[in-house]
C-alpha cells in the first residue's frame, strides 16, 4: 500500500448508450469538458472513446478525436489513453485509426477474444432514445469480440513499437494475463506493464473478491515487480471493488464507461463525481493519489510532448 494510487477515468466508452444516462458525454465538447473535470478532480489518466455527436453511437473517427484531445491536453497535464477497442463489431483497421492519428502515450489493448455480452441490459429499458441502441446491445448475445494473437501482435508492432506508445492491458480473464506473458517473452512488449483487471462483464471474470485476489496473485507470479496492478468492476460493484483493489496495493479506474451510477439507484451526474468519490475513499485509507507525472514515471511513458496532437 506504499505506492501512490493512479486514478484512471474512462469518460464515455463504447458500451453504455444514451438511454442509460443523460449525463453520458457524447459530443466532442461534452467529452472534452468531462475529461478536463475528471483530471481536475484527480484522474492522472483519461481513457478516451468517441461517439457520433448526433446519436451517441460509438465511432472511431480520428477527426472526432482531434476535436477533443488537443483541448484536453491544453487544459490539463493528464495522460491521454486512446482506445483500440472502439465499439463492438468494428474491424481492426477501424479500431486503430485514432491511435495512428494521435500517436498517444497510452492505448488500451484488450488481451483476448471473448463474447462481450450486454444483451441482458435490453430488458431494463422500455423507451430508447435512439434507434440503434437496442439492436446494438441485443446483438452481443451472438457477437465475438475478436482479439486474436495476430491482431494483438499487429497492434503491438504497428502502434506500440511504431510510436513508442505503451498499453493499458485490459484483462477480462486469467488467460489474458498469460497472453501478456507470451508477448513479453517474445520481446514485443517491455515492462513495466499496466495490467487492468476487469471484472463483472458477462463473458469475462465475475466481480467477486475471490476472483480479484486470484487474479492479483497470478499477475504477481507472472510479472513480479515488472507491472502496475489496476482494477475495476462494472456496474453496481464499482466502488467497493475499487476500495478492495486499493487496499491490495492497486490503482483504480472509474468513469461512465464502466458504471453510470454513483450509488444505489443514483445516476452519477459526471465523471468527476466518480473520481472525487474514489479519491476520497483512497485518501481516507491513508493513501495518496498519483499525479500525471507520477504515472508517467511509473509506467515509463514517452511524455505528452511526443504525441501527434
Amino acid at each position: 500500500m506504499s505506492k501512490k494510487v493512479i486514478i484512471t477515468c474512462a469518460v464515455t466508452g463504447g458500451l453504455h448508450t444514451p438511454t442509460m444516462s443523460p449525463y453520458l458525454p457524447i459530443s466532442p465538447d461534452e467529452i472534452a469538458q468531462a475529461s478536463i473535470e475528471a483530471a481536475e478532480a484527480g484522474a492522472a489518466i483519461v481513457h478516451l472513446h468517441a461517439r457520433n455527436p448526433e446519436n451517441g453511437k460509438p465511432v472511431q473517427d480520428p477527426e472526432l478525436f482531434m476535436q477533443f484531445m488537443p483541448r484536453i491536453k491544453q487544459a490539463t497535464n493528464a495522460v491521454l489513453n486512446v482506445t483500440t477497442g472502439g465499439g463492438l463489431g468494428m474491424t481492426l483497421e477501424e479500431r486503430l485509426r485514432p491511435a495512428h492519428r494521435a500517436k498517444p502515450e497510452v492505448c488500451s489493448l484488450n488481451m483476448g477474444t471473448m463474447n462481450f455480452c450486454a444483451f441482458e441490459l435490453v430488458g431494463k429499458y422500455d423507451n430508447w432514445r435512439f434507434d440503434w441502441e437496442k439492436d446494438y446491445l441485443a446483438g452481443t448475445k451472438d457477437l465475438i469480440y475478436a482479439n486474436t494473437y495476430q491482431m494483438l501482435e499487429t497492434i503491438m508492432i504497428d502502434v506500440g513499437q511504431a510510436y513508442g506508445t505503451r498499453f493499458e492491458f485490459e484483462c477480462f480473464d486469467l488467460s489474458h494475463l498469460e497472453a501478456i506473458k507470451y508477448f513479453a517473452d517474445k520481446g514485443l512488449i517491455k515492462p513495466p506493464f499496466l495490467v487492468q483487471g476487469i471484472f463483472g462483464v458477462m463473458g469475462g471474470m465475475g466481480a467477486t473478491i475471490e476472483n480479484l485476489v486470484h487474479f492479483k496473485n497470478t499477475a504477481d507470479r507472472l510479472f513480479g515487480s515488472d507491472y502496475e496492478f489496476s482494477c475495476f468492476a462494472v456496474g453496481r460493484q464499482q466502488m467497493h471493488f475499487l476500495t478492495v483493489g486499493a487496499i491490495m496495493g492497486g490503482s483504480v479506474r472509474v468513469g461512465l464507461e464502466d458504471s453510470v451510477y454513483i450509488g444505489k439507484g443514483q445516476l452519477a451526474t459526471s465523471n468527476a463525481q466518480q473520481v472525487t468519490k474514489i479519491r476520497h475513499i483512497v485518501e481516507e485509507l491513508g493513501l495518496e493519489i498519483a499525479t500525471p507525472d507520477d504515472a508517467r514515471e511509473r509506467l515509463g511513458l514517452k511524455g505528452g510532448d511526443r504525441v501527434g496532437f
